[in-house]
């Protein structure tokens, strides 16, 4: 009996895999390559069979069933996840000089070894990256900062054509594969009508339709989107005789993975054609791109150049060149922000740039208006800068209509009206009004609970204006106190209970930080977030940095006398010192930070300059950060030593004035191999 009952389920299980690999076949060719093979009502026909027989079998249910990626009840928040590897992102090059300089660069750190090339797609979605466990998918994780992402597998669970299982890594104990979420253009493009047929909001392209799937808390919203995963990289767990990043991409699609298509060149030449059919026939793709990856193909290689602090030298992204329309300049608006600058902002007339309506565009300040030359009413170019910012590159005055108008900046604020200042000889006007003006008090909120700040997911910007314009919260540490108004909450119009318990969930989270994050989030002008660490690991406690004098924050690396002043000012006064209070009453806390007092470098402060032949300025200030240094970005009279490399200007001259003692790049690395003994 036990035989036959083994006999029946094997059966089974052969009719739920049979129906599984035709449900994964039609689901590549509607999601991937917008190429439906079947009607939709053969598609639902197909998987209806293998939702009864997983009723009727529920034991025998199969890991990687379609039927499985439905999405589960929605979470109250992410899941702070750090990476195993930093997940960096790539440097662009934007034309073949550029490319040239990156061969050149390769080519010379690896010395006698001319190595070959290859080449991807670059895809425009989420980067990701998965983990599997002896073959099966357990997690997924977002970029995030490089560091710490953010978990996400509920999400990507449900993307059709994610393999869940991979029966041939069955005894590999960790893989961990990296690629791209998108949404092809038809997907968009459906996802888009039906919202608007509901009287909802589209999205403005893929990538953000992307982004925004995943980056929500209900997975079910997640699996009626049309998403789909793309493989890049295999981090973890690479079989040890794959050597090179085209037979692992070989080597994912074997797995199942999508891939984006590759080729291998062996110079730019090669790369270049390459490059120039991919453009050719962009608009013919199933998915939106913006370039091409070109990779050191011999992972060894790869290895041996290395990275740098927030990029592979071994990779780089050959962007395309940026779309430029011409377009009016129908009016300049004035934006102000948390520290009272006042930001020139036009109004165009809506033209499509790359597959993106702009409407508005950024003049950044006054005198970037002086530069152009631009009046109200020009012609103008506006290009996506990089394929994502709006910005105005010139101005037609060929073009220019009789009565066009001068762009004037206010003499007072347009939200408090206080003064308007612009120092004789700077770009940048300013508010007066400072702490008296709404403007600078909800970009100080905003700016709070940004993601490089507090991190507080769920409390945007419009709610908190909202927030702000009703009274609920004046200061940043009223939204510590959000909770005890969740009832009120609750009756606002879009939102619920369960976007208010996300909120104060996020809120609540956010406590646990670090002091760096915390000094940045307080909006104090001119720390920006690297000041802000080397605030924290000068002085390690918050209440030393609060209580500082004037000559100890000058004795911070990059910390000139204006900065100093803002630190000492912001600290003595009274009514930010009740915010303050009020904030760490609430319960923000962080782990302490160790100032190591016997490292090599301690108590120096480095200028790094010019370009070094063996690393990166960025790899040159992590290593004197390894030696308890400080690394400014500036000479002054404190400053032990300038790393000085080839074309050093004007930080060279400048410490050749003051008498700072200057080293090359030999003595550097003989110093760095001796702290290593």
């Amino acid at each position: 009996m036990t035989d036959l009952f083994a006999t029946i389920d094997d059966d089974i299980i052969t009719q739920m895999r049979a129906l599984i690999e035709v449900l994964k076949k039609h689901n590549h060719a509607y999601y991937v390559l917008d190429n439906p093979t079947i009607t939709d009502g053969e598609y639902d026909a197909l998987r209806q069979q293998l939702v009864q027989l997983e009723s009727q079998y529920p034991s025998l249910v199969q890991a990687d069933s379609p039927v499985q990626t439905v999405g589960g009840e929605p979470l109250p928040f992410f899941t702070q996840v750090m990476h195993d590897i930093p997940m960096l992102s790539l440097g662009n090059v934007f034309d073949g000089e550029d490319l040239a300089n990156f061969l050149r660069r390769a080519n010379e750190r690896l010395e006698q070894v001319v190595p070959e090339y290859e080449m991807e797609l670059k895809l425009d979605g989420l980067a990701v990256s998965l983990k599997y466990q002896y073959g099966v998918f357990v997690q997924a994780i977002t970029r995030g900062d490089g560091q710490t992402g953010e978990d996400i597998t509920h999400n990507v669970r449900t993307i059709r054509n994610l393999p869940q299982v991979l029966p041939a890594c069955q005894d590999i104990e960790l893989l961990e594969v990296r690629g791209e979420v998108l949404m092809p253009k038809a997907g968009f493009e459906k996802l888009n009508r039906d919202s608007q047929a509901k009287g909802e909001k589209g999205f403005a392209n893929p990538r953000n339709a992307a982004a925004g799937s995943l980056r929500q808390l209900n997975p079910a919203i997640a699996a009626a989107r049309p998403l789909a995963f793309f493989g890049y990289s295999v981090n973890q767990g690479l079989p040890d005789d794959i050597e090179t990043q085209s037979k692992a991409m070989a080597w994912l699609g074997q797995l199942g993975f999508e891939t984006s298509p590759f080729a291998v060149a062996r110079n730019q030449q090669q790369i270049q054609a390459y490059y120039d059919k991919v453009v050719q026939t962009r608009e013919q793709l199933p998915f939106e791109i913006d370039g091409l990856v070109v990779k050191v193909n011999d992972l060894s290689l790869q290895q041996r150049l290395g990275f740098l602090s927030r990029e592979p030298r071994w990779a780089t992204a050959y962007k395309f060149a940026a779309q430029t329309v011409p377009t009016r300049l129908l009016d300049v608006e004035w934006q102000v922000g948390r520290t009272g600058t006042l930001t020139p902002v036009g109004k165009l007339e809506p033209v499509n740039v790359g597959g993106v309506t702009v409407s508005n565009v950024t003049l950044h300040n006054f005198g970037e208006i002086g530069r152009l030359g631009v009046m109200i009413g020009d012609m103008v170019s506006v290009h996506r800068a990089g394929d994502v910012i709006p910005k105005v590159s010139s101005v037609l005055p060929e073009l220019r209509p009789a009565d066009a108008k001068p762009i004037i900046l206010p003499s007072h604020c347009p939200v408090c009206q206080s003064p308007v200042s612009l120092p004789e000889g700077e770009a940048l006007a300013r508010c007066t009004g400072g702490l008296i003006c709404a403007a600078q008090q909800k970009e100080a909120l905003i700016h709070f609970v940004s993601r490089r700040a507090m991190d507080i997911d769920g409390l945007g910007g419009q709610w908190l204006v909202k927030f702000f314009e009703m009274g609920l919260i004046q200061t940043v540490a009223d939204i510590y106190e959000l909770h005890t108004q969740a009832d009120h909450l609750m009756t606002l119009e879009g939102l619920g209970e369960k976007s208010v318990a996300k909120m104060l969930a996020a809120i609540e989270q956010s406590k646990q930080t670090t002091l760096p994050r915390f000094i940045f989030a307080l909006g104090i002008r001119g720390v920006g977030e690297s000041t802000a660490l080397n605030l924290a690991q000068t002085f390690g406690e918050f209440e030393q940095i609060r209580q500082a004098d004037l000559p100890s924050l000058l004795a911070v690396a990059d910390v000139g006398e204006i900065t100093a002043q803002m630190i000492h000012d912001f600290f003595r006064a009274e009514h930010n010192m009740v915010v303050v209070n009020k904030l760490l009453a609430a319960g923000i806390s962080w782990q302490t930070m160790s100032v190591p007092q016997d490292l090599p470098l301690s108590g120096q402060t480095w200028v790094v300059t010019g370009t070094l032949a063996s690393m990166g300025r960025d790899e040159a200030k992590e290593k004197l950060l390894a030696l308890g240094a400080k690394v400014a970005g500036s000479v002054s009279a404190k400053t032990t030593k300038v790393l000085a490399g080839e074309k050093a200007g004007s930080k060279l001259d400048k410490a050749v004035s003051l008498g700072v003692d200057i080293i090359d790049e030999t003595a550097f690395l003989a110093m760095l191999e001796q702290s290593t003994l």
